[in-house]
């Protein structure tokens, strides 16, 4: 993790530790690297409960709570997608906060979405939101930029 990385994952975990709040995260296209990123940092365990690792598609309903009528009309790429895997990371791991992540990460397009699409959901109190994005790159920048947005995007949200 470089000290740029360390600082963003830092300030994240010091607004939720001064707001009283957790998080927990539901990973399709990052596969646990955001739930390690945060744990990379000493304290964490302060604020972060856990995560939910569903990259097989049938994963995302059983363990997330997503919706299969969903999944089975438009695949795992798409923004609701990523929003109810941030509700369900949120209500099964018990947090204030759930981050979910979907996307392709290439070579090839996944559920019809281009590689580098990428959806980032948010569920906290009082908050539900989508980022979705399109990201360069191979499949390695492609997950490692991933995880770079979640992290500016949820400071955003966190103020």
């Amino acid at each position: 993790m470089t000290a740029a990385e360390h600082d963003l994952v830092a300030g994240v975990l010091a607004r939720l530790r001064s707001r009283g709040e957790t998080v927990a995260t539901a990973e399709s296209l990052t596969a646990g690297l955001l739930s390690a990123a945060l744990t990379e940092v000493a304290g964490a365990s302060a604020v972060v409960r856990g995560g939910l690792v569903v990259y097989a598609t049938e994963l995302k309903a059983e363990l997330a709570g997503v919706d299969p009528a969903l999944l089975a009309t438009g695949g795992a790429v798409q923004p609701k997608v990523a929003e109810q895997l941030a509700a369900g990371a949120r209500d099964r791991c018990r947090a204030s906060w759930g981050v979910g992540l979907t996307g392709a990460a290439g070579p090839d397009p996944q559920d019809g979405a281009a590689p580098g699409t990428v959806h980032i959901g948010f569920a906290g109190p009082s908050v539900a939101t989508v980022f979705s994005t399109r990201l360069d790159g191979d499949r390695p920048a492609v997950r490692a930029a991933a995880i770079r947005v979640a992290l500016e995007q949820f400071g955003a949200l966190l103020g």
